[in-house]
């Protein structure tokens, strides 16, 4: 039994390396199966929704966000993201293939800042550090909603502990300092 398990897992990792055609994901959340979800394809549009930004200490605030993907040249999309109903916080980003058999894609805001991320289990994810801060951020189609979260994080462990013997290794903390969370709609 556990060679017929390592020959498969051995099978899947072939298959995972040799596979150059976008990621079907099939995944059941929330009770309703998600079927036939593609990144990028099946992202594109324009998705509008309230974002709820919740610091800790502090009451949440809400405020609109939009999120324009659309297919732009040479396997690129546009990455639009606009936050506020006035429209002037737009941040017109690009995003470009890596290496898509491995999830790999680049969000490119214009500005030399380069944003690696990733498409792994049915989530657009990725994390960056920029003044002290780190966030991580996700992307996910559920029940037909483009769901959103930001988690914002300092960058510095807040403590460190364990690291006691050999067995036990050392384990830094961070501060949560925010979470932002949504489920935009798609446009018509």
């Amino acid at each position: 039994m556990g060679k017929l398990i390592s020959v498969l897992f051995l099978f899947t990792i072939h298959l995972l390396r040799t596979n150059t055609e976008p990621v079907i994901v099939t995944k059941i959340e929330s009770g309703k199966r998600q079927e036939g979800i593609r990144f990028p394809q099946s992202f594109a549009g324009n998705w509008k929704g309230a974002l709820i930004w919740t610091v800790a200490g502090k009451m949440p605030q809400t405020f609109t966000m939009r999120l324009n993907i659309q297919p732009a040249d040479s396997g690129r999309y546009t990455w639009q993201i606009i936050y506020g109903d006035d429209l002037k916080d737009n941040r017109p980003y690009l995003l470009t293939p890596v290496d898509t058999a491995k999830g790999h894609w680049v969000i490119d805001e214009r500005n030399s800042i380069i944003l690696d991320s990733y498409w792994i289990a049915g989530r657009f994810t990725g994390a960056f550090s920029v003044q002290g801060n780190t966030i991580v951020d996700q992307y996910w189609i559920e029940n037909d909603g483009l769901h959103v979260e930001f988690i914002s994080y300092a960058a510095k462990a807040v403590s460190t502990t364990g690291g006691t013997t050999a067995e036990i290794p050392t384990v830094d903390s961070y501060r949560v300092k925010s979470v932002q969370r949504g489920v935009l709609q798609r446009e018509k």
